[in-house]
Formats: structure tokens, C-alpha cells, sequence
């Protein structure tokens, strides 16, 4: 099986710690709805990665969203209850997307699939960030758990078909809906010598 490294919402195989922490978007001008709670409408750590990875693998290159390279394929097989944002394979470029209204937002600043001494390895120096209409968002780390990921022929993430059960791990964020109309999302990953980042342009559409 082949897995390539990638960030900001593909990077193969990061392991991260404070699993559990929530992601809380800045309160001042940071352009997300207020929720219920601070769970409200958040998936737990094994969801998030084995939905993710699998939307990340389920599409052949020249429209997978890891190697995206202006936001086109952005709407491929999203879920209805959450929008996946990805990264690159270690590249930065600029995305437009629109997203629709009312679902919240999920993507990871630095991910990893493997052993868990690849995360552990990865981690010891992953850092990252996310910035929404200027200002910083949290996010969480999650150190690491097993999950199932499914992957389609042809595509740049697994470079394999089929089910496997692999090690996942990274630094994510979960964002509410965002309010109809324009926000920027700035999005950087590092570890060691291998870096990514994506500045997204996203319309939200009122309903």
C-alpha cells in the first residue's frame, strides 16, 4: 500500500496528544454561528478520521481534493452533515469553495496514517494552525487510535483498493456552520522538513 505524506487535510501519518480537546472558533469576528453546545454537531476523533481519510481516498487524482489545485473539487462527495477540507502533499496553493449553509466544517492542519511509532515520530515536532477571517481557531490533537479506512483504484492518497485498518492521527479542527456569505480560512501544517498549507476563499449560501 502506498501513502503519500500530506497536510493540512492529508498528511499521512501524525500522531498528536490532549485527544478530546474541543475546538472552539474565536468568539470575536470570527465569522462562525453560535451552537447549543460545544459538542453540538462534532464528530468523535475515530469518526472524523475514518470518514475523512476515506473521502480523502474514494477519489482518483485529477479530482481528488488533496491535489486540488483552485477549489474544484471541493463539493466531490461530501457528506450531507459535514464539509471536508483538505490540504496538499506538501504544497501551498489557494482554493475557492463553496460551501453550503447550515453544516459545519471539519479538516485537519497535519493527519497520518501508520504505525504508531510513525505518529509518535511525526508528532514530536507537528505544529500547525487555522486562521478564520483573521483570527485563530483551535484545534484539537488526537495521538493516535486505529480506524478503518476505505479507498478507491486510482486514487493519490493510498494508492490501493479496498479496507484496510491502519493507525490514524493529527491535529484537526471542527468548525460550526459558518454565516451566509464570504470568509477567508487560512490553514498551515508542519513537521520536520515537511510542511503544507491552503488559503481558502469560501461562500457560504443562505438557504
Amino acid at each position: 500500500m502506498k501513502i503519500r505524506t500530506v497536510g493540512v487535510g492529508l498528511t499521512v501519518v501524525m500522531l498528536a496528544a490532549l485527544a478530546g480537546c474541543g475546538t472552539r472558533p474565536v468568539s470575536e469576528g470570527g465569522g462562525a454561528r453560535e451552537t447549543g453546545g460545544a459538542a453540538e454537531g462534532r464528530l468523535s476523533s475515530g469518526t472524523l478520521q475514518s470518514r475523512w481519510w476515506t473521502w480523502a481516498s474514494t477519489e482518483p487524482e485529477p479530482t481528488n481534493p488533496v491535489d486540488d489545485q483552485n477549489g474544484r473539487a471541493c463539493e466531490r462527495n461530501q457528506p450531507q452533515d459535514v464539509w471536508f477540507l483538505a490540504g496538499t502533499f506538501g504544497t501551498h496553493t489557494e482554493r475557492t469553495c463553496t460551501v453550503p449553509d447550515g453544516v459545519p466544517l471539519a479538516f485537519p492542519l497535519l493527519n497520518r496514517l501508520g504505525e504508531p511509532a510513525d505518529c509518535a515520530g511525526s508528532m514530536r515536532t507537528a505544529e500547525g494552525s487555522a486562521v478564520l477571517d483573521g483570527e485563530k481557531v483551535a484545534a484539537d490533537t488526537y495521538p493516535g487510535e486505529p480506524i478503518e479506512v476505505r479507498s478507491a483504484a486510482g486514487n493519490p492518497v493510498t494508492g490501493t483498493t479496498g479496507r484496510f485498518t491502519t493507525i490514524a492521527c493529527g491535529l484537526w479542527v471542527q468548525l460550526p456552520p459558518l454565516a451566509p456569505g464570504r470568509h477567508t480560512l487560512t490553514i498551515r501544517g508542519r513537521s520536520g522538513d515537511f510542511s503544507t498549507g491552503v488559503d481558502y476563499a469560501l461562500t457560504v449560501e443562505s438557504a
